[in-house]
């Protein structure tokens, strides 16, 4: 049996964690921390367990096995570790950390104290998109060439006890939709074609959510990523808060012998259309709420195995989504041309620049493009994929 503690009993703990701990017959919910303290109470009186005044005390307590994270981002690293060298196993809610620095120190950490690290990244365990990957290792639509993928809702007001305290604060989150959201599907899709991200070119930005106040919040509200895949596919990944009618979690990818929709219509969840366009729809019961991070985790620790996201399986998704933070920062929106009739003066800038490229380091090859002095225009800076010119229009 394993002995959970929960640290963090907000709206994530209440709805997912705790029920599926609770169903869980290797598991047993035996602590809880909350700076709420009230909200911990209430938690304990409903599954059992005891309450602890901080944190600390609760990794320290040797009657606890493992912890579930489900705190603001911020505190993710410092908590996690502390878990860790208490000798604890970890589940810890995405994103992993607000650095790359913390995210690989947490992964030395259970390396060095010989305990399990997960982060709960659930799209891949969606049965659909286990279908999904099935059918694409069987090769129902060839190589993949090309995807698009897209996840949007109308951002965390409304779901999380906590929005109002930190999702929308800069200081707290240091992150916005594209860690809420874009993770998800960076993860999704390095699974559905088990393959790494390797290089990313985004824009990352606050376009219309506000506060309370009615100002824009202090972290993106949407982000736009072009991926290229260690396997040589291209892509784009999408990520919003500002979606305001029905949530869209759409994937498309696009092969040698067909395409494949999943999410995209709502007659079928994975819909695959061959080169004649003939079009076959697989149907699912998809009425469970469980979300499996749960049962993988609790299984992982049972049966003594690394978990499906482990920690370091984690890292190439936050280099993704540092590097695209990265990128959107260095690319300066493109000076119009002077005379909007020249429209044989493109500006070709991509020559010498360079993508974003995910090693360990994060290192950013990246130039300033050439200055088209005859135009009297300075360029921005242009990320490219190896050889491809990026052509810059007025």
């Amino acid at each position: 049996m394993i002995r959970v503690g929960i640290i963090g009993c907000g709206k994530i703990a209440q709805v997912r964690h705790l029920p599926e701990y609770a169903a869980n017959p290797n598991a047993e919910i035996v602590a809880f921390y909350d700076k709420n303290m009230t909200r911990a109470q209430d938690m304990a009186a409903k599954y059992g367990g005891k309450v602890y005044n901080s944190f600390y005390e609760l990794v320290d307590d040797p009657n606890v096995d493992a912890v579930s994270i489900c705190v603001e981002n911020r505190s993710h690293a410092e908590i996690c570790t502390a878990a860790l060298y208490a000798g604890k196993h970890v589940l810890v809610e995405k994103p992993m950390a607000i650095t790359l620095a913390e995210c690989e120190s947490m992964v030395a950490a259970a390396e060095r104290n010989n305990r399990h690290l997960m982060v709960g990244h659930n799209m891949r365990f969606d049965p659909v998109h286990r279908k999904a990957k099935h059918l694409l290792e069987s090769g129902i639509i060839g190589d993949v060439i090309t995807f698009r993928s897209v996840y949007g809702n109308s951002g965390p007001e409304g779901w999380s006890e906590d929005r109002d305290a930190w999702f929308f604060d800069k200081n707290k989150a240091a992150m916005g939709a594209l860690s809420d959201m874009g993770i998800h599907k960076v993860d999704l899709i390095q699974y559905l074609l088990g393959q790494k991200v390797i290089e990313t070119t985004a824009k990352v930005v606050t376009l219309n959510k506000r506060d309370a106040e009615g100002k824009l919040i202090s972290v993106d509200d949407n982000a736009l990523c072009i991926l290229k895949m260690s396997g040589g596919a291209l892509g784009t990944m999408a990520a919003s808060w500002t979606v305001y009618g029905h949530e869209c979690q759409s994937t498309v990818l696009y092969g040698t012998k067909g395409l494949m929709m999943i999410y995209s219509e709502p007659s079928a969840p994975i819909i695959v259309s061959d080169l004649e366009g003939n079009r076959t729809s697989f149907a699912f019961d998809t009425t469970s709420e469980k979300s499996g991070v749960i049962d993988e985790f609790v299984d992982a620790l049972v049966h003594d195995r690394d978990p499906e996201v482990s920690g370091k399986e984690a890292l190439t998704t936050m280099r993704t989504i540092f590097g695209s933070i990265r990128s959107s920062d260095i690319a300066r929106p493109e000076h119009r041309l002077r005379d909007p009739y020249l429209t044989h003066n493109i500006i070709q800038g991509g020559q010498h620049a360079r993508p974003v490229r995910l090693s360990k380091s994060l290192s950013l090859r990246a130039n300033p493009c050439r200055e088209a002095s005859a135009l009297g225009v300075q360029t921005g800076v242009a990320i490219r994929f190896q050889n491809a010119k990026i052509l810059r229009f007025p």
